[in-house]
């Protein structure tokens, strides 16, 4: 960074912005030189030994290059050492700049990095009960299908089954046996491979799938408990109000509300940013695990999720517990304690099965900030033990599907004399 040959001594003026063009266009140059061929890190080094050898060279005063250059170097060398300071700090400013603009490009870089695949945690056991646990949930899905298959089987076989009641309860243990081969089949590979991972895609499809099935199945427990209403509390007009056109109206607008409910819940929680960590600390992917594993602010997601599926859950099982409020009501002006104690059996078999539901859905989703191991234990009350629950109370508690059954397997029902 030394000013040309042609030099001229005897004008200071001129030899001053001479030595500044010059100054300037090695500036010019050398930025451009650097930006093209060396990174940060080598730019710092070329600059700092580019300045070492312009300050040792102005230094020696006695030295050939001074006297070559600056011929009169009592009078020449503060211009020229000023300039020199001037143009050294516009270096280390633009280098400040690069600097800064790389580190910006890398952040920019990193926090646009999402991850493919997410590790469920699972539930928390000691290691020596892996075995046990897989078993256990081995044995209770291989029910779940199997008892609910049986009953979506032994209504659509048997005709005098056709009643808007049985219509219900096998849309419901479709949505059960559903849910469980959403949630299960990936806990058992979790237990007996140790393999907890589980792709990007696949996590939207489950968080999806358990939604839209589960807010189905929640709307389908309420229109159960309104069936059952009509049936007790008003069995005149039950015939002319439960007709099969309302009732297949009634249940497709189940799915259809599950359906608007999963894709409003699932979009909001994905369009999140996940970067990393991607431990999801539940044993599926669920909106509060999955909450916590998001790198941008969550409020309104969890604001959402307080408000829609709190509001939904809590809105369903009041108006199921009304329905029962009624229903007992009218069960106790019942003379004949036989109709009493059939009518009982009939509605508490169903009123166990949405409590059994209901009460840890509250509990999980009106907390959408808890990352307790409980929580997973709660969770698998309402993916696991609610759909085993409805096979066995819906035929051991109710005559006339075990009749069926009784029809299906062979064995005609022995008529009392």
């Amino acid at each position: 960074m030394i000013c040309g040959e042609d030099y001229d001594t005897d004008s200071p003026v001129s030899g001053r912005n001479q030595d500044i063009r010059s100054l300037q266009n090695s500036e010019i140059i050398g930025h451009d030189s650097v930006e093209e061929t060396f990174s940060a890190p080598q730019k710092v080094e070329e600059i700092e030994l580019g300045h070492a050898a312009v300050e040792g060279d102005s230094l020696d005063t006695q030295g050939h290059l001074s006297h070559q250059h600056f011929g009169h170097h009592d009078s020449r060398e503060p211009h020229v050492n000023e300039g020199q300071r001037f143009y050294r700090d516009i270096d280390h400013l633009h280098l400040l700049l690069l600097l800064a603009d790389a580190n910006g490009k890398e952040m920019q870089s990193g926090n646009q990095t999402s991850v493919s695949h997410f590790i469920l945690v699972g539930l928390h056991h000691p290691p020596q009960l892996r075995v046990p646990l897989f078993l256990a949930f081995l044995v209770v899905y291989l029910l779940t299908v199997s008892g609910n298959g049986l009953i979506i089987l032994t209504v659509l076989v048997d005709i005098r089954l056709h009643r808007p009641m049985y219509g219900f309860l096998c849309h419901l243990s479709f949505l059960d046996m559903t849910i469980s081969c959403a949630i299960v089949p990936k806990m058992l590979v979790g237990f007996l491979l140790d393999s907890r991972s589980i792709s990007f895609g696949g996590c939207v499809i489950q968080l999806f799938s358990f939604h839209f099935l589960g807010c189905t199945e929640c709307f389908l427990y309420t229109l159960m408990a309104y069936d059952r209403f009509l049936a007790i509390c008003k069995p005149l007009h039950y015939a002319t109000i439960m007709t099969r056109r309302v009732c297949n109206s009634l249940a497709l607008g189940t799915w259809l509300g599950g359906t608007i409910h999963s894709l409003f819940q699932t979009s909001f929680v994905f369009r999140l940013p996940f970067c990393g960590p991607n431990q999801v600390n539940y044993f599926f992917c669920e909106i509060p695990a999955m909450l916590h594993l998001a790198c941008a602010d969550t409020t309104i997601n969890k604001l959402i999720t307080f408000v829609d599926i709190g509001f939904l859950t809590l809105t369903c099982f009041v108006l199921i517990l009304t329905s029962y409020g009624y229903i007992v009501a009218a069960i106790l002006r019942i003379q004949s304690a036989d109709g009493r104690r059939n009518a009982f059996s009939t509605c508490a078999a169903h009123l166990t099965v949405v409590i059994v539901y209901y009460v840890p859905c509250t509990f999980i989703y009106l907390r959408p900030d808890s990352q307790e191991p409980l929580d997973g234990v709660v969770a698998v009350f309402y993916t696991v033990i609610t759909p085993l629950l409805n096979p066995i109370i819906y035929t051991l508690r109710n005559k006339e599907m075990k009749a069926a059954l009784q029809r299906l397997g062979g064995h005609e029902e022995v008529q009392p004399h």
